[in-house]
């Protein structure tokens, strides 16, 4: 195993934690709601319509772990794969902070503008991770090591 393949999957495990930490809260949201009648099973069977304000940015904020991470999660395992350099983790850290400000913004004040820049930062560092990754691959492909 590469010297920081270890700490590239801590930078990954993080972004899962923040997805279930996020799924946790939604627990804590809902179920109350439901246990004490404020929400009816009926009027969210098949739409979060019936859901306040509140739980709607909370599921919100899951449901986004699922996009951009997803490409995170790919260019991890080929940073892995490769063996993980320097920048790479750096590169990781900072996708992965980004997300969990964009998520604090996104169950908190939901200030769109503010939770835009979050977005956008880590959209340019996975970006910049992903033009990373294709230079070494390239690299490795043509040779040129």
């Amino acid at each position: 195993m590469a010297p920081n393949a270890p700490w590239l999957v801590i930078a990954m495990l993080l972004q899962g934690a923040l997805a279930l930490g996020l799924l946790w809260y939604l627990g804590t949201v809902r179920i109350p709601m439901v246990m004490d009648g404020k929400v009816k099973i009926r009027d969210i069977a098949l739409s979060r319509d019936g859901w306040p304000e509140h739980e709607r940015k909370a599921s919100n904020a899951f449901d986004n772990q699922f996009q951009l991470p997803v490409l995170f999660y790919v260019a991890s395992l080929v940073a892995l794969w490769l063996g993980p350099t320097l920048l790479e983790l750096v590169l990781a850290y900072a996708f992965v902070a980004t997300r969990y400000v964009h998520a604090a913004i996104h169950i908190t004040t939901n200030n769109v503008v503010r939770r835009f820049a979050a977005y956008t930062a880590g959209l340019v560092v996975l970006c910049v991770f992903w033009a990373d990754l294709l230079v070494r691959t390239l690299l490795i492909a043509f040779g040129a090591n």
